[in-house]
């Protein structure tokens, strides 16, 4: 039985590249968790991926036994957070499972956006907040500037931040001792009815679904009939226990503990993530309130580019949606593609982060369409329908009007590259609601049509500003706008997989800009092939591919102009009645490329 008062469980929140998963393996190491020998880079980062692009995917847990310097035996519960903008979904989840929050700052780079985005969050999840400078070994590092910018920008006291260096273990001592000193210790009832909240599931071969839990009152023990408060299943707990990284199997978990259990579950669907766990008999009734589920926000279509590997991909899709909630997938046909999937994700690092795990893990490869957003049809008849795929767009005459869903963008961006990205935002349809200063930098916040920001405006940012920028971004609502469908028609037939909304007054130059790109990317046949872009049955741009000919007349020399003439004629029968029946191939490097048209 533990000491609630010895326990504290608290997350690493920070910017992208700050260091929360370099301090958490020094945390692990200086408190002797896991023997040198097994001692790796990014210990809490399991998926080759993760450790590939040097970021973290899912919230990953630990608990470590430290003894402090006054000789009392703690318990410490890490989790350590992702910092992508795309990933907010798992720190949310994180926030709500612990007391306590190091705020990790890069003591060159300063605060940037997604900081105050975590940051935000663990506020609103009432955390003590305790700041860490890390990368103190840099010759770059201003810790005074920084502390003074925390406190400017975020409002929270600085002058006793921790100075760290997470790479060569400086500071690591200070951090322990502040966090058993300063974060505060869980609340809980050992008598009371078990109350426990599911943060996090995922599936494993051997044991069916392991299910994180944090506990808030009750005792949980190996063999007690818990059922989930969501759908009201009944399960029987088969093992017990705690991440120190590897699985650990004990006995029983108590009130502020954080641990893991299993028990037969088939379907990670069955455990939402939120839930609250209770027994069987004599349970409690009341529900913890739960997260907000994730809302996938930009779609696209996943196809195998051999179609024969369908079945191959569906396997792949629903082994990956197995692990990961936030991905919903469902399926769809293009006359283009042929089979697949129409899938939707929190943002384009993780369509990415999908895309790269289907073909790596499963050996498939992939066409993916251009991503789209959810529009709202609004249709005459007063009724609303949701569009995720630009081809199925009603007919224009039942439409009323359309809306698309808007952004609130936070960009902190030094002075000197503030004009760009106000001109960026600006051709990007986006309304300036706010401009602040912290030191030298300029805080811009942004209203902007999510649309323009799926493509290529995390690129387009990063290139105008040499990469200072940092960028984050929260969904506001829908708005009305003059919206329309754009086709493409390639010898006057409609590539489906080319479709997409498009605000009129950009829709002549992206339509121009993606029929020159396809009169580059389609071999020339046997016949001339019209390119076209249009809108409805209006034709707002056109290309012509010139035909490959064979030189008819060479066989003429001298004579009568009348039998070159005679044979040319022949030869522009043949390719007309070519035309009428042949068949366009667009080869599937083509759809990509004009895809990642930069508009």
């Amino acid at each position: 039985m533990t000491d609630l008062s010895k326990i504290r469980n608290f997350s690493i929140v920070a910017h992208i590249d700050h260091g929360k998963s370099t301090l958490a393996d020094r945390l692990i190491q200086a408190t002797g968790t896991v023997k040198e020998r097994d001692m790796q880079q990014q210990m809490l980062d399991t998926m080759d991926i993760e450790r590939e692009r040097g970021i973290t995917i899912k919230a990953n847990t630990v608990r470590i036994n430290y003894k402090a310097d006054d000789g009392a035996e703690y318990i410490l519960n890490l989790i350590d957070t992702p910092g992508h903008v795309d990933f907010a979904y798992e720190v949310s989840r994180s926030m709500r499972a612990v007391e306590g929050s190091l705020l990790v700052v890069d003591s060159t780079q300063g605060v940037e956006a997604q900081t105050l985005a975590n940051v935000y969050q663990a506020i609103d999840a009432g955390h003590e907040i305790v700041p860490v400078l890390n990368k103190i070994d840099l010759p770059a590092s201003e810790c005074d500037r920084v502390a003074e910018q925390i406190e400017d920008v975020i409002g929270i006291d600085a002058s006793g931040a921790i100075q760290v260096s997470a790479k060569t273990g400086v500071g690591i001592h200070e951090t322990l001792e502040a966090i058993v000193h300063q974060l505060p210790a869980p609340t809980g009832e050992r008598d009371a009815p078990l109350k426990a909240m599911l943060v996090d599931s995922w599936y494993d071969s051997y044991l069916g679904v392991i299910v994180l839990v944090r506990i808030m009152d009750g005792v949980l023990k190996k063999g007690d009939r818990i059922r989930m408060m969501s759908n009201g299943s009944v399960h029987l707990v088969e093992r017990i226990g705690v991440f120190r990284p590897a699985r650990e199997t004990i006995n029983e978990l108590g009130p502020g503990e954080i641990g893991f259990l299993t028990a037969s579950i088939k379907q990670v669907r069955d455990t939402r993530v939120g839930d609250t766990i209770t027994h069987e008999k004599g349970g409690t009734t009341k529900a913890l309130p739960g997260f907000n589920p994730s809302q996938p926000v930009v779609f696209c279509g996943l196809f195998p580019v051999d179609s024969a590997e369908f079945e191959d991909l569906r396997d792949a899709i629903s082994k990956l949606a197995l692990n990961d909630a936030s991905f919903s997938y469902e399926m769809e046909t293009s006359a283009a593609l042929g089979f697949g999937f129409r899938c939707g994700f929190l943002g384009l690092l993780h369509l990415e982060v999908i895309r790269d795990r289907i073909e790596r893990e499963y050996d498939i490869d992939l066409i993916t369409t251009a991503p789209s957003v959810v529009y709202h049809i609004h249709l005459r008849d007063g009724s609303m329908t949701e569009l995720h795929n630009p081809a199925d767009m009603p007919d224009l005459t039942l439409v009323d009007h359309i809306e698309e869903p808007r952004i609130k963008a936070t960009i902190l961006v030094p002075d000197e590259y503030l004009g760009d990205v106000l001109k960026l935002c600006q051709d990007r349809r986006g309304i300036q609601l706010d401009l602040t200063y912290a030191g030298s930098r300029a805080m811009v916040v942004y209203d902007l049509p999510l649309n323009e920001v799926v493509f290529d405006f995390y690129d387009r940012l990063k290139s105008v500003t040499k990469g200072y920028a940092s960028f984050d971004y929260q969904l506001t609502d829908y708005r009305e706008d003059n919206l329309v469908k754009m086709t493409v028609l390639v010898n006057e037939e409609q590539v489906d997989a080319l479709s997409m909304m498009v605000h009129r007054d950009r829709a002549e130059a992206r339509g121009r800009a993606m029929v020159e790109k396809l009169k580059e990317l389609i071999p020339r046949h046997m016949f001339k092939i019209p390119i076209q872009a249009a809108i409805g049955g209006k034709v707002i741009a056109r290309e012509t591919l010139s035909a490959m000919r064979k030189d008819v007349t060479a066989k003429c020399y001298g004579g009568d102009a009348t039998r070159k003439k005679k044979l040319l004629e022949k030869q522009k029968k043949g390719k007309k009645k070519m035309r009428q029946f042949g068949k366009v191939d667009i080869p599937q490097e083509a759809f990509i490329s004009a895809l990642k048209m930069d508009s």
